[in-house]
């Protein structure tokens, strides 16, 4: 191994070490393998708006918390409903798509019997 082979391979252990502690360095939260960036981003930002929540005091954490606990709450029903719309929604798809067989089907027999009159 020559000196060049030895630098360049240093040079890419370097590398690698560099984008492991770049993914993980400070992270509290998850961060997601599959967009880092963005979970990156958004734990970012958790943490500065807490921090300007708490610099300038814009609520009191007693405040805060009763307000969490009564959005939990509207939140997790609000998801339920999102989940039953979308039940309602792909039965909806597999009925407009049945009708728009039997259409089909009845503007050919309609066709049909026409071009024999």
């Amino acid at each position: 191994m020559d000196l060049l082979t030895f630098i360049l391979l240093v040079l890419i252990l370097c590398v690698v070490l560099f984008l492991v502690y770049y993914f993980f360095h400070g992270a509290k939260g998850e961060i997601s393998l599959s967009s880092p960036v963005e979970s990156r981003v958004d734990e970012y930002l958790d943490r500065r708006f807490q921090s300007i929540v708490d610099e300038w005091e814009l609520v009191s954490g007693a405040r805060l918390r009763r307000f969490k606990e009564e959005r939990t709450q509207d939140l997790a029903q609000d998801e339920a409903r999102i989940a039953e719309l979308k039940q309602f929604e792909s039965g909806m798809r597999t009925t407009l798509s049945s009708l728009e067989a039997r259409l089909d089907t009845l503007e050919k027999e309609l066709a049909g019997g026409a071009a024999k009159k």
